[in-house]
């Protein structure tokens, strides 16, 4: 079934609204009312995308970006706890001392 492309374009103002007031009125850090109101605009960005593209053979020049599950952010963590980056600021002064002229010796 494809949306109006208008029908798909009111939703998303809605939406965009929505989410502004969620924002400008959140509670908390982690509001549920924001999170319910970001999917909402995804939710009605796609149908908008898609019926633009359906109708008229258009899109728009944005994207939604995947979303991170916090798996994936865990694992990111682990991987920078991984780094020993005392030993990677060692190796760059030693080579940067290996590199630098020395002084002329006296007689």
């Amino acid at each position: 079934m494809t949306v109006e492309p208008r029908a798909a374009l009111d939703r998303l103002i809605a939406a965009l609204e929505a989410h502004h007031h969620a924002v400008a009125t959140r509670r908390s850090d982690d509001d549920p009312a924001v999170d319910d109101a970001y999917d909402v605009l995804a939710d009605a960005y796609e149908v908008y995308e898609d019926s633009l593209a359906t109708v008229f053979g258009e899109v728009t020049p944005f994207y939604l970006a995947d979303e991170v599950d916090d798996d994936d952010e865990d694992d990111d963590d682990e991987d920078l706890e991984d780094i020993d980056f005392d030993d990677d600021l060692d190796e760059a002064e030693e080579s940067v001392e290996e590199d630098e002229p020395q002084p002329a010796q006296q007689r």
